[in-house]
C-alpha cells in the first residue's frame, strides 16, 4: 500500500513538471497595455461608424425635414392619419384630413412628407381660394 501511495505521488509530481521543463526557452507571459489599448480603440470605432454616426445623420435629416415643413406638403403622422399641411406653427402643425376638418399635430408626431409638387401646389392654392371664400362669407353675415 505504501508503495502505491508513492508511486502515484511521484508520477503525478513528474506529469505537472513536464510542461513546465518544456518550455525552457519562452519567457511567461506578462500583461502590457500596448496590446490593450489599440484593441480598445479599434472597438470604439466600429461602435461608433456603426451606432453612433448614422444615428446622428438621421437626426439632422429629420430636423432639415421638419425645418423645410411648409404649407401643402403632403404628410403622414406616426398614426397613419394621411393629410395636407393648412399652417405651421413653431411646435405644431394644423394639418386638413378631410374638407372642412382640420387636425393639429405636434412637429414630432410627423413620420414622413411626401414631395409631389403638383398636389402641394393645388393644395395651397385650394386653400388659398376656400379661405378667401369664408372671409367673403363671414363679412357677409355681419
Amino acid at each position: 500500500m505504501r508503495r502505491c501511495f508513492w508511486t502515484t505521488s511521484a508520477l503525478s509530481v513528474f506529469l505537472m513538471a513536464v510542461p513546465v521543463l518544456s518550455q525552457e526557452g519562452v519567457p511567461p507571459p506578462t500583461a502590457s497595455f500596448g496590446g490593450i489599448i489599440p484593441m480598445m480603440l479599434i472597438m470604439f470605432a466600429i461602435i461608433y461608424f456603426l451606432m453612433i454616426r448614422p444615428e446622428q445623420k438621421k437626426s439632422k435629416d429629420r430636423k432639415a425635414m421638419m425645418d423645410g415643413l411648409k404649407k401643402g406638403d403632403k404628410i403622414i403622422t406616426i398614426g397613419g392619419v394621411m393629410g395636407i399641411v393648412h399652417s405651421v406653427k413653431d411646435t405644431s402643425v394644423i394639418v386638413r384630413i378631410a374638407d372642412n376638418t382640420n387636425v393639429e399635430f405636434t412637429k414630432v408626431a410627423i413620420a414622413t412628407i411626401q414631395k409631389d409638387e403638383k398636389t402641394a401646389d393645388k393644395a395651397v392654392k385650394n386653400d388659398d381660394a376656400k379661405d378667401t371664400r369664408d372671409a367673403k362669407e363671414t363679412k357677409e353675415k355681419k
